[in-house]
């Protein structure tokens, strides 16, 4: 099978191009490396089932040759992403999901959305089943995301009644492991930033929050299944087990040695009190439900984070007293043949501009 995987340069775009290529697939990897990383996929240039598109795909997707599924991951995902870059986020969630449904139907392919529990907004409801609508304030802060995501579900609902694409649609909750970027203000990588260079954790609220955190190779099984399946969904893809706030710093703290202290800041707008996904759905039809927990998933990801050291230093000033809307001063990802500067404050609405050597011309044929 063929895949095109939009946003396959980002976090869980890298994982679901490498969990393709290991079974056997051939994939072609769509990214402008907005909030993406071209060191996510270094390891995966070598391979001749692998392809590589320097691409917008608010602006347009195309792709050579035969196409079996499209894999619409692309859009920023975390907070200080989407606030920063609010029209983008709308952009990718509205023109860039059609492009891709468009690219599926040209194909007669199949298409999966990677959809989020943001839908749900701040939920009225306790768990979160499929069935839930959601408590959304549409014109909020955190509305460029949620309500984005709102639409290309819409839009990929509607592509199913009008032209009977097969589309599918996955609700991705919390979801941590390596690729995380140091400073991309989720709450796992936040912390165990935090803590590995002794800054103190900062803990919005009261800490009594709560979120399930899956870890990334659960998810990407879980996408997997779904992209083989023919059922739309929409499903749950997640962990059920529920942690407060201050019980993930306490585990990070004690898994990493810090001596850090914890920090409380005033809870931001709109932000969610409770998140926990109902996953019935996800079991029965797709087979599915999370293996690794919470301890083993840690534990991989801080070993990831302590292995690079320099990029946790250059970090730390972005998030030091709370996961602040920026991202640190210009750093380089060394040692991949795929230096990459990441924009300063100063310069956060600048795409990051990917090397020649993952320019369309080398790598696209």
């Amino acid at each position: 099978m063929r895949v095109a995987v939009t946003g396959g340069g980002g976090f869980l775009g890298s994982h679901l191009c490498a969990a393709l290529l290991r079974r056997g697939d051939s994939v072609v990897c769509l990214d402008n490396f907005s909030t993406g990383d071209p060191e996510n996929i270094a390891h995966l240039l070598s391979d001749p089932c692998f392809e590589f598109q320097h691409a917008d795909v608010s602006e347009a997707v195309e792709v050579a040759g035969r196409v079996d599924a499209v894999a619409h991951l692309a859009s920023p995902a975390s907070p200080p992403d989407y606030l920063r870059r609010p029209l983008e986020t709308l952009a990718v969630g509205s023109r860039g999901t059609e492009n891709a449904l468009r690219l599926a139907l040209r194909h007669d392919a199949r298409f999966i959305l990677a959809s989020t529990s943001e839908v749900y907004g701040d939920p009225l409801v306790h768990p979160q089943e499929e069935a839930y609508w959601g408590n959304v304030n549409s014109i909020g802060p955190r509305s460029v995301y949620d309500e984005a995501k709102r639409y290309a579900e819409a839009v990929s609902a509607a592509y199913r009644r009008t032209h009977h694409l097969d589309v599918g649609i996955a609700r991705i909750f919390n979801t941590y492991g390596p690729r995380m970027r140091p400073h991309d203000g989720r709450v796992v990588s936040s912390f165990i930033t935090q803590a590995l260079t002794g800054e103190p954790l900062t803990i919005y609220g009261d800490g009594k929050q709560t979120r399930s955190f899956c870890f990334v190779d659960d998810l990407i099984r879980g996408l997997l299944a779904l992209l083989d399946s023919c059922a739309m969904g929409p499903f749950n893809l997640g962990n059920p087990v529920e942690h407060t706030v201050s019980e993930l710093a306490e585990i990070v703290l004690a898994m990493t040695g810090s001596t850090s202290e914890v920090k409380y800041l005033p809870l931001p707008v709109d932000d969610p009190t409770r998140r926990r996904p109902v996953i019935t759905r996800a079991r029965e039809v797709l087979g599915w439900e999370p293996e690794i927990d919470i301890t083993e998933g840690l534990r991989r990801t801080v070993a990831y984070f302590r292995a690079r050291p320099e990029r946790l230093a250059a970090s730390a000033a972005a998030i030091r007293g709370a996961q602040k809307e920026t991202v640190p001063p210009a750093m380089v990802a060394r040692g991949t043949g795929l230096e990459q500067s990441i924009p300063g404050p100063a310069a956060a609405d600048t795409a990051v501009t990917p090397t020649a050597a993952l320019r369309p011309s080398t790598l696209s044929g």
